[in-house]
């Protein structure tokens, strides 16, 4: 038992991140829960429990969805879900909170478009064994455009509050340190895997997790409940 948590913590030291940053959006619900984060716990959660599961799937036969070895380790389906349910629970609090029509309308087009994405490249990849990579990079653009339009409401606005007290301002800025580079580096482990390791991409990928969800604890820390949006 001690040993399967030394390799677990070896293998996804990065996993227990998720589980403190529930702890820490738990014990600070108050100061967000009638906002539209109020379902954010249960999105980190969800989170965790992914991360769980695929490492469960990878380094345990019962967990595994495939029979034939050279696939038995394949977990990337839950990923290709979770990148879906992601980028809709994102594009949600972003639609609900920007007010000016244009932007709210540029959310609800750029998440039609990044649905169109995802289910073209299912014709072209195969989500059992392959993330859909092209479809992550068109919605993480839309993403950062739904970003790029909250920061700039947020700066016409008039607010006795700073704008570092809003929970939402901290992940806003985890989001864009992360999807500036997480659809590039898998594009590269797909299509230039001799790039991908010669660079020690995926530990990048792994400290830009941990930089996105401390920057979340910071937000639920210092984040004011009147200070929001």
């Amino acid at each position: 038992m001690i040993e399967e948590i030394q390799n677990f913590l070896a293998e996804s030291y990065f996993i227990p991140i998720y589980l403190a940053t529930w702890i820490v959006a738990m014990y600070r619900y108050r100061r967000y829960f009638d906002t539209v984060m109020r379902f954010f716990p249960i999105f980190i959660m969800y989170t965790f429990l992914t991360e769980l599961l695929g490492y469960f799937i990878k380094y345990h036969e019962e967990y595994q969805f495939f029979s034939e070895p050279e696939y038995s380790w394949h977990n990337v389906i839950i990923y290709n879900i979770y990148s879906v349910i992601s980028f809709a629970f994102f594009y949600y609090i972003y639609w609900t909170v920007l007010k000016q029509p244009k932007h709210r309308s540029v959310v609800k087009k750029g998440a039609c478009v990044s649905l169109l994405g995802y289910l073209i490249s299912l014709f072209f990849q195969d989500p059992l064994h392959s993330n859909l990579y092209y479809a992550d990079l068109i919605a993480s653009i839309v993403l950062i455009l739904c970003v790029w339009m909250y920061f700039k409401e947020k700066r016409s606005e008039e607010s006795s509050y700073p704008l570092y007290r809003s929970l939402l301002y901290w992940v806003s800025l985890g989001l864009v340190v992360f999807h500036i580079f997480f659809p590039l580096i898998f594009i590269a482990a797909y299509e230039m895997p001799e790039l991908y390791f010669e660079f020690h991409l995926h530990q990048l990928l792994l400290i830009l997790i941990a930089t996105m969800y401390f920057l979340f604890m910071v937000g639920f820390l210092i984040g004011e409940r009147k200070a929001f949006r």
